[in-house]
Formats: structure tokens, sequence, C-alpha cells
């Protein structure tokens, strides 16, 4: 398999806290800066007449088609995780080996970028969950995309155990520097866990030309 100069993938905390709109930050970001980019969504489930899939909004921010971002066998209109979508669908299994074989670049890619469904430990497959994905791609960075709420400090902790010993970067979401919750939550982050995280998605590419930076920050 053709690998990117640079692989991210990016993950959640959960469902709901906007690591597409973080990815399409991210690529188009990228693009200003003139670097060639692509993204892959290994599979999606969604709720048909609900708005653009992630694949096409991916797909708007890279430059690419829809159907090469995520292949058309790999949506599933239904709104649960891929592998439960399939079975509601009555069609075939789920399988890592599979996603991880359609992955495929083009040979002049500085940045790829794969987005995963649900949170960390959503299952992706029928006999693997996003870690599993991670693990077997060893990608340069992940992307851990969190909501700066309530539940953050939680809901961080566990993904990165579950992602170790991946290099990861935290990203607090809709993070508002007006919120004492907000700030705290990332105050405490630093503080206790040595965790400079991000606030804005464009900030990891900035940090990436930065020399020693904490492999969770």
């Amino acid at each position: 398999m053709s690998r990117p100069g640079r692989l991210i993938v990016l993950v959640g905390t959960g469902t709901e806290v906007g690591k597409t709109w973080c990815a399409c930050r991210l690529l188009s970001y990228a693009r200003s800066q003139g670097l060639r980019v692509a993204a892959r969504k290994p599979a999606q489930s969604f709720q048909p007449g609900e708005g653009p899939t992630d694949a096409e909004l991916l797909a708007a921010a890279s430059g690419e088609l829809a159907e090469t971002v995520c292949p058309p066998h790999r949506w599933y209109p239904v709104a649960m995780a891929p592998p439960m979508a399939a079975d509601v669908l009555g069609q075939a299994p789920l399988a890592i080996d599979e996603l991880i074989s359609e992955l495929t670049w083009p040979a002049d890619v500085d940045l790829g970028l794969i987005e995963t469904a649900g949170g960390v430990r959503s299952p992706l497959t029928h006999d693997a969950d996003n870690v599993e994905l991670v693990r077997h791609l060893s990608p340069d960075r992940v992307l851990l995309v969190a909501d700066a709420g309530l539940g953050t400090l939680n809901s961080v902790r566990l993904c990165l155990d579950a992602l170790a010993p991946a290099n990861v970067s935290v990203l607090l979401n809709r993070f508002d520097p007006a919120s004492d919750l907000h700030r705290r939550n990332r105050e405490w982050l630093a503080r206790y866990d040595g965790i400079d995280a991000l606030t804005q998605p464009e900030d990891l590419l900035r940090r990436e030309t930065e020399p020693d930076r904490p492999s969770r920050g």
C-alpha cells in the first residue's frame, strides 16, 4: 500500500464531537499552505436525507470525489455503526483487513487524512474498532477530537489510554475562551496530564513544524 508523506488518523471521544468539521478545516488549511492532500473514510453510515455525508464533505475539502474518499460499497444508509448498519441492510460482514486494503493513495500526496466513524472504541468492522485501525496503520499522528465541556477530562483520559502508544494530539473542539469550564479543562489537562491541547484544527500542522513537542500534546 502506498503511503502519504504524512499520515494522520482523526478519531473522536464519541459521536457528534465535530470530527468531520475538524477534518475539513485541517484539509483546507493544508491546501492553503500548498500541500497536496487526500482524505479517506474507510466506511460511513448515515441517515439518508440529512444533508451531505462525511465523505462528501471531506471530498469538498480535499478536492477529490466522494467515491474516492469512501468506496461506494462502504456507504451504509443506516444511522448505526458501520458493521451494525451492514447487518441491518443484509450485507456481508466487514473485516478490518479488507478496509485497510481499500485505503489507496495517489503517489504524490503530502498529507493523507483518515477520518474514523464514531468514538475511539466504536466498532468499525465486525472484527475491529477504531483503536485496531490505528494499530494496523501506525500513523505519524493521531488527532483526538473531544468536546470542551462537561466530561472532557474523563473521555480524553480513557481514549488516550486506549490509543497508547500512538502519537496523539488532543483537540478541544468548540472551545470557548470565555467559558470558565473550558479554560479549566484545558488547564487541568496541561497541569496534571502534560497535554497542551489544541483549540483549532489548523494548530496541528503549525505545531508539526515546531521541535520538541510532547507526543501527547
